[in-house]
């Protein structure tokens, strides 16, 4: 990972320290030594040419002083992979340091005090009690690769589909930083490709803003970013899964692995909901090994149903939800799976330095043609350490051209629009990104 970026105007300037470390592969070989020399492979050559103007317009460092940009093909694709895979959010507020109270189990269901019985065996394999209570911020900085399938149809999961995002068929390649500070504070950068997606909340509310899109605030009760929960912040992985039921067991990695279940619940649902669309469920599961005790995969699924009859014409489209579809509803469907890997302690926390995430897209209802779409990402943790010096309360505010879009959420309605030919695929991809901005 480059910290350093050279000033791009004066060769004889001292270099930009970057806010974002980058990694090397996202450097262009424009200048001589250290694997940035003149020459280089030509197959490599687009996309170096392609962050040498980035970095060069910095649009990076811009995105709030200029109007977003106009979703293209491309950008519409980059768009989706961060917002979907990016900076998602767990599906509900995660009590502080519940799971470290001394709760009785006599009154709890077997499947309950099981679970608590295996969140105390989490606690003792990633720290114990004293050191994660003893961590009040943390930061992480790492690499990601991405990729996403093109949209097929039907339910055929084994369908070749080549990738619709890549640098020489393996995805594209970011850097992120992730600071965090308790309780409920949280700022998340993720640069990847010429585009920039940054994140964060102020305990209050959670918000969202890129290159692309402006800022904008998340529906319901602030809520920790999931990458957090990807093995980086053990205190908050137990504070999360402290009212789960365990259910059963399964295999994961070659490691025997209890499964803990969380639903959220109807007050979350609702307040997540808005007029035009429903949450009807997203569901938590935690595989925790029996051998380590730590976690290994985190999943989540979460339905959405689309309103019949919304009465709305969309700002965007400039279509009325009205005339289309109106007699039959269709569904969103998204499944995430992460699997974590290589854990190792870091001033006496276990965490997971890398991984690998799995998104599935379904679109199903009737009167639909079902579309599926698969989007992955592989994650390595570069840098990491906990409680900073200096890191204050005004990094977690929110942008200024914060905008809370209450009711306003045109674009579900567009969704029942059943795209016909491959023309309609831009479309397809602004209405996911928008699915998954409100989410």
């Amino acid at each position: 990972m480059r910290k350093l970026c050279p000033n791009l105007e004066r060769e004889d300037a001292l270099d930009t320290v970057l806010e974002v470390p980058l990694p090397e592969e996202m450097f262009p070989n424009w200048k001589g030594g250290g694997g940035c020399g003149k020459g280089g492979s030509s197959s490599s050559s687009t996309g170096q040419d392609s962050n040498y103007i980035w970095l060069k317009s910095q649009a990076f460092d811009k995105a709030t002083d200029t109007p977003p940009q106009k979703l293209s093909g491309r950008t519409a694709e980059l768009q989706l992979l961060l917002s979907v895979v990016g900076s998602p959010l767990i599906p509900m507020p995660v009590p502080f340091d519940t799971a470290f109270n001394n709760r009785s189990v006599r009154e709890s269901s077997i499947q309950a005090s099981t679970a608590k019985y295996i969140l105390h065996q989490y606690i003792a394999a990633t720290g114990g009690q004293a050191a994660l209570m003893s961590v009040q911020s943390m930061y992480a900085v790492g690499k990601v690769r991405m990729s996403a399938s093109e949209f097929h149809m039907g339910n055929d999961n084994t369908a070749a589909v080549p990738p619709s995002i890549t640098r020489n068929g393996k995805g594209e390649i970011g850097g992120f930083v992730l600071w965090q500070k308790n309780p409920e504070l949280w700022f998340f950068e993720l640069i990847m490709a010429g585009s920039k997606m940054s994140a964060g909340c102020n305990g209050k509310l959670a918000w969202r803003q890129s290159t692309s899109e402006q800022s904008h605030a998340s529906r319901g009760p602030p809520r920790p970013l999931r990458r957090s929960l990807q093995g980086l912040d053990p205190r908050s992985t137990a504070n999360l899964f402290v009212d789960a039921v365990c259910i059963g067991e399964k295999i994961v990695n070659g490691e025997e692995c209890f499964i803990l279940k969380l639903e959220v619940s109807a007050n979350v649902l609702k307040s997540r909901s808005a007029s035009s669309f429903d949450i009807i469920r997203h569901t938590v599961w935690g595989y925790f090994s029996q051998r380590t005790g730590l976690l290994m995969q985190l999943e989540d699924s979460h339905l959405l149903r689309m309103k019949s009859g919304c009465g709305r014409t969309s700002a965007s489209t400039k279509i009325s939800c009205n005339s289309i579809n109106n007699d039959s509803s269709i569904f969103w469907e998204t499944s995430m799976e992460s699997i974590m890997d290589d854990y190792r302690y870091i001033d006496g926390i276990n965490i997971a330095h890398s991984g690998r995430t799995i998104v599935t897209l379904f679109r199903y209802g009737e009167g639909s043609v079902n579309h599926k779409r698969r989007m992955e990402e592989f994650w390595t943790i570069e840098e990491a350490d906990f409680n900073l010096h200096g890191l204050a309360m005004d990094y977690f505010l929110p942008p200024s051209d914060l905008k809370w879009h209450g009711e306003e959420l045109d674009i579900f309605q567009v969704l029942t629009i059943i795209p016909a030919a491959t023309s309609s695929r831009l479309m397809k991809l602004k209405q996911q990104i928008e699915i998954e901005q409100r989410r």
